[in-house]
């Protein structure tokens, strides 16, 4: 049975791909964005999410014109995907960055938490694990990247989320509530594939994503799954596609392109070295976009 979510932040890059994909699966969509989303049967109201009476606003109101044909007011709510954010470093100063990440994150599960809203998905970031925006050419402290990862980026982007990932937790404990927050990898929509051949190409290039990625449309599926599973409390979810982007096998790479970076888990055949068999093993995703089925290898 179909839900209804407000989507924060679905005109974004990833928003416009998962967006129709929950659509597709049955559910119903608010977006909550500062631009209009052109996904025919969505509605967008323009909010800014750092305004903590406009996202209370938006998290209570009709998703759509139809909604004023029944009684009653506006439908309950089912979850909350909150994904709007200052998207990377380098686009307002750190401090505004850092300010609107972890303000509007704030906003958004305190408004879901008060209105009774029992499920809220937050987007993380691979950034958390201090290579992406580092100063200078930093290893990671070992393979796989996990869930358990001593966290510890410089920058401020990095560092808001590292914040979100505590708000959400405190506003798990204090309601009850189930609150995922998931460390999306370098997203990539279908035209990015043309880029892969250069990345093949010089394998360095993509050290500061540990060669790893995410689908676009695969997201989609990863968040359908959150919607989905109930009961988990506070999680932590690496949101990335399966393999390595890499055309020998991971341990083989990492031995030649991160040789500082020590090997302290399982990491089979082409596994990516973000590892996300936790979300296979308890979401149960599945990859249907790997990278592979689109790159001449």
């Amino acid at each position: 049975m179909g839900k209804r979510i407000v989507f924060t932040g679905g005109s974004g890059k990833a928003g416009r791909h998962v967006v129709p994909y929950l659509l597709a699966q049955g559910h119903k969509v608010l977006n909550v964005d500062r631009t209009v989303l052109d996904v025919p049967g969505v509605h967008t109201l323009l909010t800014d999410v750092t305004n903590a009476g406009e996202v209370f606003n938006a998290l209570s109101c009709h998703f759509g014109y139809d909604g004023y044909e029944e009684e009653g007011g506006p439908k309950t709510v089912d979850a909350v995907v909150h994904f709007a954010a200052v998207p990377r470093i380098l686009m307002h100063p750190d401090n505004k960055t850092f300010a609107e990440n972890t303000v509007s994150t704030y906003n958004v599960i305190e408004a879901a938490a008060k209105l009774g809203i029992r499920k809220v998905i937050i987007a993380s970031s691979e950034t958390t694990y201090g290579v992406c925006f580092a100063e200078g050419d930093k290893d990671y402290k070992e393979f796989p990247l996990t869930e358990e990862y001593d966290v510890d980026p410089m920058d401020s982007y990095g560092l808001s989320k590292v914040v979100n990932e505590k708000t959400a937790r405190a506003f798990a404990m204090r309601y009850g509530i189930d609150v995922y927050a998931l460390r999306i990898g370098n997203v990539i929509s279908p035209e990015d594939y043309a880029n892969f051949p250069g990345y093949l190409a010089d394998p360095p290039v993509r050290k500061r994503n540990a060669w790893s990625y995410i689908d676009a449309r695969d997201l989609g599926q990863i968040v359908d799954l959150c919607v989905r599973k109930d009961g988990l409390g506070f999680q932590v979810f690496n949101a990335v596609n399966d393999t390595i982007t890499a055309t020998i096998p991971t341990r083989e790479f990492l031995a030649k392109y991160a040789p500082n970076t020590p090997i302290t888990g399982d990491i089979d055949g082409f596994e990516a070295p973000l590892s996300n068999r936790k979300i296979r093993e308890v979401l149960g995703f599945r990859e249907q976009h790997d990278w592979r089925n689109y790159v001449k290898v």
